[in-house]
């Protein structure tokens, strides 16, 4: 059988890595062996942040909330077990968003959460 040439797949796969590796310092965007390291490392810091992001926003989203539902008289926890107690479907996100832009809106969603509370004790 005859011996298959890899030139051109070899060629194909190394420019792919190099490509990627452009900015990078030092051999790491030059020399394939180093930017292959990089590069796939890279990939590893990206995955991990993208779980790290979602974790920030989850926390900003947070402090947010319990500062607004402080300024109404409730505790971050006692406001989100209200509004459990009143059916209120609102995610963290959503809740952050309406303590930030629309106060009034979220004064509203708070009194409700409070009477809730009231209604449970």
């Amino acid at each position: 059988m005859a011996r298959a040439a890899r030139s051109v797949h070899a060629r194909k796969k190394r420019r792919k890595v190099l490509e990627q590796a452009r900015g990078y310092r030092g051999a790491k965007k030059s020399s394939y062996r180093r930017a292959k390291e990089q590069v796939w490392k890279s990939g590893v810091y990206a995955y991990e942040g993208r779980k790290q992001k979602k974790r920030d926003f989850r926390r900003l989203w947070i402090q947010r909330i319990g500062a607004a539902s402080r300024q109404h008289g409730l505790s971050y926890s006692r406001f989100m077990h209200g509004l459990r107690l009143a059916g209120v479907d609102l995610d963290r996100k959503v809740l952050a968003d309406l303590a930030a832009t629309e106060p009034g809106a979220f004064a509203v969603v708070a009194e409700r959460a409070r009477a809730a509370l009231e209604k449970a004790s």
